[in-house]
C-alpha cells in the first residue's frame, strides 16, 4: 500500500542495517520532540470536531446487522495488494473483518464503548462479527482476508478487553496472538499469508501494533518475536542517501539472502511512517534506545538509523499522497493511519506541523453524507481511517496514546 515506487541500486544492499527492539514497550520519551509538544487536543477545531461526528454518525448508519446473531459488521472489497497492484478477490463487498476493526475503533475513539456511551450497541455488534470469524487456529477471517484484517482485529479485541476484562474477549485475543506470533517467518516479519517465505513493512508493522496492544492488557507476548520484528524493520532501514533513496527512509521489502527482491524495493511515506510506529510500538523512542539494545545484543552494525531523518522524510513526503491522483486511494488512508501515529508520538513541531495538514485535508475532503472516498477498498475504510486519524488527540485509546 505504498508509493512512489523507487528502485534501489546493487550497491545499495550494504547500507542498510540491522538492529534490534529495546524491551517491548520499555519506558522512555520521544527524544524527536522539539521542545514541550503543544496540546493534543489544542490542534482540534470545531470543523475537524463536526467532521469526526459526521463520520462516526456515518459509519453507525452504514453498520450491517443480523439480529439473530447480534453481529454487526462493514462491507468493502476484500482484496491484497502485492507490489504495485492490488488484487481484488471477489466482484462486490463482502462483509470485511479488517474494515469492521476499523470502523469499530474509530467508534472507541469517539468514546464509546460496550455497554456506555451513544454506540455501544455498534461497538459490541462489531465483537460479536469478529469473534465468529474467529477459527481454531485463531485467525481471525472471513471471506479468505488475509495477516492485515488479522492484525486490526486483534488490535480492536485488546482494546476492548482493556475496558471490559470480558474473559471470552481474553480467550479470542490470546489465541489470534498466538497464531499472529506462529504465523511470523524466519525474516523476522509477516506477509499477507501466515508463514511467507518473504515479508514486508506494511503488514509487518500491523501486527507489532496489534502485539503492543495485547501485550498493555496483559496478554503473554513473547519477546522474541518483537525483537525479531523489530530487527528486520531495522534492516529495512536507509541510512544514507543512495540514488533515488533518502536517509531516513524504510524499505517496502528487505531480503537478507536475495538481493535481487531487495533492488527492486521501494520506499515512501507510508513505509517510513510504519517503520517509525513499528518502533515506537516496540519501546524505542530515541536514538539512545537504538545505541543500547545494538550494545546489548552485542550486534555488529554499521551506521544506525535515527530518528530525526526518519521524522523528516514522513514530513518531506506528505505531499506524494495528498494529490489529485492519490487522495481517495488507500496509499492516502493507510500512509496517513501510521503517520498519525508516529507524529503523535514524536510530539512538538513534527506533530503540529503534520497534524495541520492532515486534519485540514480531512475537513475539505469530506462527503456531505460524513463519509470519504476509498476508489479500491471502499467508503468505510476510508471513513473509519478518517474518523480515527482525527481523533487521535483526544487520546480515548491506549494504543493511539504518548
Amino acid at each position: 500500500m505504498n508509493l512512489p515506487r523507487r528502485r534501489l541500486p546493487a550497491l545499495f544492499a550494504a547500507a542498510v542495517v540491522a538492529a534490534g527492539a529495546a524491551p517491548f514497550l520499555a519506558g522512555g520519551d520521544a527524544a524527536s520532540q522539539e521542545g514541550p509538544p503543544p496540546e493534543p487536543v489544542s490542534l482540534v477545531t470545531e470543523a475537524s470536531r463536526r467532521a469526526a461526528t459526521k463520520a462516526v454518525q456515518w459509519l453507525v448508519r452504514n453498520q450491517q446487522t443480523d439480529a439473530e446473531t447480534g453481529q454487526g459488521w462493514w462491507t468493502a472489497m476484500v482484496g491484497s495488494k502485492l507490489n504495485d497492484g492490488y488484487q481484488l478477490e471477489f466482484d462486490d463487498e463482502r462483509p470485511h473483518v479488517g474494515v469492521t476493526a476499523l470502523a469499530g475503533t474509530a467508534l472507541l475513539t469517539s468514546g464509546s464503548t460496550p455497554g456506555r456511551g451513544p454506540h455501544a450497541k455498534q461497538v459490541e455488534r462489531a465483537i460479536e462479527f469478529l469473534l465468529a470469524n474467529q477459527d481454531g487456529e485463531g485467525f481471525i477471517s472471513a471471506h479468505r482476508s488475509r495477516m492485515y484484517s488479522h492484525a486490526f482485529a486483534t488490535m480492536f479485541l485488546a482494546e476492548v478487553y482493556g475496558m471490559t476484562r470480558d474473559r471470552r474477549v481474553r480467550a479470542a485475543l490470546q489465541e489470534a496472538v498466538a497464531f499472529t506470533c506462529k504465523a511470523q517467518n524466519r525474516e523476522g516479519g509477516w506477509r499477507y499469508v501466515p508463514n511467507a517465505e518473504d515479508s514486508d513493512m506494511s503488514i509487518t508493522v500491523c501486527q507489532v501494533m496489534a502485539l503492543r496492544a495485547a501485550k498493555n492488557k496483559g496478554i503473554a507476548v513473547p519477546k522474541e518475536h518483537v525483537d525479531a520484528a523489530v530487527e528486520y524493520v531495522m534492516r529495512s532501514a536507509v541510512t544514507r542517501d543512495a540514488g533515488e533513496f533518502e536517509r531516513g527512509a524504510f524499505l517496502y521489502q528487505y531480503r537478507s539472502k536475495n538481493l535481487q527482491a531487495a533492488a527492486n524495493t521501494r520506499t515512501s511515506f507510508a513505509l517510513t511512517a510504519a517503520g517509525l510506529t513499528t518502533l515506537y510500538g516496540a519501546g524505542i523512542y530515541n536514538d539512545r534506545d537504538i545505541a543500547d539494545f545494538v550494545r546489548n545484543r552485542k550486534l555488529d552494525l554499521g551506521a544506525l538509523p535515527e530518528f530525526k531523518p526518519m521524522l523528516l522524510h514522513v514530513y518531506r513526503h506528505y505531499e506524494d499522497v495528498d494529490s489529485s491522483r492519490h487522495r481517495n486511494h488507500y496509499y492516502f488512508w493507510y500512509g496517513n493511519y501510521y503517520a498519525v501515529q508516529a507524529m503523535y508520538i514524536a510530539g512538538g513541531s513534527y506533530w503540529k506541523s503534520y497534524f495541520e495538514r492532515v486534519r485540514d485535508e480531512l475537513v475539505r475532503s469530506q462527503r456531505a453524507d460524513g463519509s470519504w472516498r476509498d476508489d479500491l477498498v471502499g467508503s468505510a475504510f476510508a471513513t473509519a481511517v478518517g474518523a480515527i486519524i482525527l481523533q487521535v488527540p483526544h487520546d480515548y485509546l491506549p494504543i493511539f496514546q504518548r
